[in-house]
């Protein structure tokens, strides 16, 4: 019997229009005047069950009284396969296309439909005979070609996947998704060069293909030419018309590219288009919690879970947004919640890591548990470190591995003492973003002897590249960063691997991570607990900072043009903790002309200064004496020093490059570190400038400090005139003592691996 009806040429079967139009109650009516009048025939009955399906699920039951009366016929299991794959009844809808293949086993509907549930069932063997079967059967049609070229990526021919999908782009010339699948395959192969020279002589013939494009953009994306992809992925939006693809895609490559602020209105064109995928939605949500516009990152992502249910990314997007606002116990509330719903991933035990170093208390304990969870989570290979000759005096080859080799509280930390290794002793060769015309990176790669970006690469690919490489020593810059790469360690991609900067909050947990690189104040004698890497103390301080061209002199203190002590702290609002806002009242309390000036990015929304505000006349302090101040320019930052006499700073998440700064600008800070790695940053600063006095021993002691220093304008007077160039002159500041300090510390990791 003929399967042609919805297709039908014939006009006059009743219904047709409205069912091809998708009217299903019009074509209902239709159908059953059709009936009353005495049409029972196979085409309207079976036209009829399907309009009956589609208004409610009651009509499954026409279809299958259909497929009762007409059992040798293809047609009624097939549209229950449909109708219950429209339900997400994947079991019932696979039943019904195997039944369907068994009345016609050319039909090609099933072929399609059941190779392609079978994908997303993890069978993709199966789905492979039936896609090239399908293909044989019709081979333009294009769909199966596109299924049949998944099927193959999922089993890792990804050579024959990019020849599927060719065959596909050339019946869909403009369809978005062969293009970008056909591109992943191409590149999955290793023939990413092939493919891009193929994209690009495609666009010679085509050049307003915006499917040939957005490919293009992508490809050069993966490849980390960020800035290359932007470029061409603007003019593939342009084109696309109302399609999200190439709006997300830019989003993307302008995320890759640090254009934050830009990646914003890309994501929120593409949700516009695309309003049902959530993907889209938890990733705008996310970019704004990058450009610090957290409290509308909140809302989304609130809307997401009471939408779709919890997934690990919303949640933990989530829990981000609440700490940066602050919010630090329901944060990590919610990824404690995470850790429980979705034990066995990684993202939430490294969210909940992340989270807990803001929390008040003593809180090392959970903190090494969850660290290490996250860490025995990730994926790790099979190959091992290329094995090296003991040979512990030879040159080294000095693996840095961040993707923050650039202007960044990183770059103003370690830049320094990697410029003062001895050179006939160690070589540099750094494994990060692409690149720019960033003037630390331009540092950077003067001091590296080479340049790989590896930002859009898998762990596993890095590490594989790091050990071509023959890197004797590597040093991770990110952590447990979103941009942090301790996947790549996991993999063991170097014999001696060491953390250092960038995240340095806790222990990785990170089993393959050989050394921490500490001083004696960030990780004092008897921490060794709580760590799984071995200590590796400098002489001197844990960094080496290098203060920024751009600092102004220091100015006067501000207390003498306007009578009064003006604390302040420029940290980022995560680390104001309540217990910290109840500290910093009772130091007002007992300096009462005292005010506090208060600046983050997070101050630039009003809801959130007006809850800064009434966090503190709940512990009886007037607005009034609040400066609550919103982001700057790097500069301005620096140039607001002038206006604080004492920093105070958080805990037990304490400054790092914000304490450097402050010294710098002639500005003490007072600091009580605790048992974290987070929570000493300050206390090892002041120690190597040696203002051991504003290093308080409780919080008792903390206020003391304070209290005391504001009782003395004149003694703070003499020490802001005098602070820059005796921190000039300090092992903070000292970048060849710090340098040797750096070379004795690699080299004692490098002859203890030779010894072993």
């Amino acid at each position: 019997m003929s399967a042609a009806l919805l297709v039908a040429p014939d006009t006059a079967i009743p219904g047709l229009a409205h069912l091809q139009a998708g009217r299903w109650a019009e074509a209902r009516a239709d159908l059953l005047r059709a009936c009353a009048f005495g049409d029972v025939s196979a085409v309207t009955r079976i036209n009829l069950a399907i309009a009956e399906d589609r208004l409610s699920p009651d009509g499954r039951a026409t279809l299958r009284a259909v497929a009762k009366a007409f059992p040798l016929w293809d047609e009624p299991p097939l549209r229950l396969a449909e109708s219950h794959r429209r339900a997400g009844d994947v079991a019932e809808a696979i039943a019904q296309y195997r039944q369907t293949l068994e009345l016609n086993p050319d039909r090609i509907e099933a072929l399609i439909g059941l190779g392609i549930l079978l994908l997303g069932s993890g069978d993709p063997a199966t789905a492979q005979t039936l896609l090239l079967r399908c293909c044989g059967l019709t081979p333009d049609n294009a769909e199966a070609w596109d299924a049949l070229g998944l099927a193959l990526s999922m089993t890792q021919e990804s050579g024959l996947a990019e020849a599927a999908f060719a065959k596909a782009q050339a019946l869909r010339p403009h369809s978005l998704t062969i293009a970008l699948r056909r591109a992943g395959a191409a590149f999955a192969a290793g023939s990413q060069d092939a493919e891009l020279a193929r994209l690009e002589n495609a666009l010679t013939t085509d050049p307003l293909n915006a499917a040939v494009l957005t490919a293009r953009g992508v490809m050069l994306d993966r490849l980390g030419r960020a800035d290359a992809a932007v470029e061409v992925l603007e003019v593939a939006v342009e084109l696309a018309g109302e399609a999200a693809i190439p709006a997300a895609a830019l989003a993307v490559a302008l995320l890759h590219a640090g254009q934050f602020s830009a990646a914003v209105p890309a994501l929120r064109r593409a949700v516009a288009l695309a309003p049902d995928d959530p993907g889209l939605r938890n990733d705008l949500a996310a970019a704004l919690n990058r450009i610090h516009r957290y409290r509308e990152a909140r809302a989304i992502l609130e809307a997401l879970i009471a939408e779709h249910g919890e997934q690990p990314a919303y949640l933990c997007n989530l829990c981000n947004a609440l700490v940066s606002l602050g919010d630090q116990a329901a944060g990590v509330a919610l990824a404690r919640h995470a850790v429980v719903r979705f034990p066995d991933q990684p993202l939430p035990w490294r969210t909940l890591a992340n989270a807990l170093v803001y929390l008040d208390g003593q809180v090392s304990v959970e903190l090494t548990a969850a660290t290490g969870r996250a860490a025995a989570l990730l994926p790790r290979g099979s190959a091992a470190a290329i094995p090296r000759a003991a040979e512990p005096e030879r040159k080294l080859r000095v693996g840095l591995l961040s993707a923050s080799l650039r202007t960044h509280p990183v770059g103003w930390l370690t830049l320094a003492g990697f410029e003062a290794l001895d050179p006939a002793q160690f070589e540099l060769i750094c494994f990060g973003q692409s690149p720019s015309d960033d003037a630390m990176q331009r540092r950077f790669q003067a001091a590296a002897s080479g340049w790989h970006t590896v930002t859009r690469q898998t762990p596993a690919e890095t590490a594989a590249q790091i050990r071509r490489e023959r890197i004797d020593v590597l040093i991770e810059l990110g952590g447990w960063g979103d941009q942090g790469m301790l996947a790549v360690c996991a993999e063991r991609a170097a014999p001696v691997q060491i953390k250092w900067a960038g995240m340095q909050s806790h222990s990785t947990g990170v089993a393959e991570m050989d050394w921490m690189l500490a001083d004696r104040w960030e990780a004092p004698p008897g921490s060794e607990a709580r760590y799984c890497e071995k200590l590796l103390r400098l002489r001197d301080g844990y960094v080496c900072y290098s203060p920024s061209p751009l600092a102004p002199e220091v100015a006067p203190p501000p207390s003498a043009r306007l009578h009064r002590i003006t604390f302040g702290c420029f940290n980022n609002l995560a680390k104001i903790t309540p217990a910290v806002i109840a500290c910093w009242a009772a130091i007002l309390h007992r300096v009462p002309q005292a005010g506090l000036l208060l600046k983050a990015h997070q101050f630039a929304d009003a809801v959130t200064a007006d809850a800064m505000r009434a966090a503190f006349a709940a512990h009886g302090i007037a607005g009034q004496r609040l400066d609550l101040r919103g982001s700057t320019s790097h500069r301005g930052q620096l140039l607001q020093h002038a206006d604080v006499d004492i920093m105070l700073d958080p805990f037990p998440y304490s400054g790092g490059l914000t304490t450097c700064e402050a010294l710098w600008m002639g500005v003490p800070v007072v600091t009580l570190p605790g048992e974290t790695f987070a929570s000493r940053h300050s206390a090892s600063h002041l120690r190597n400038v040696g203002l051991p006095e504003f290093i308080a021993a409780d919080l008792v002691d903390y206020q003391e400090i304070a209290a005391l220093w504001a009782a003395d304008p004149d003694g703070l007077a003499a020490l802001r005139a005098g602070l820059r160039d005796s921190m000039r002159h300090s092992p903070l500041c000292d970048g060849p003592r710090f340098g040797r300090s750096l070379g004795a510390a690699l080299r004692h990791a490098w002859a203890e691996a030779c010894a072993a």
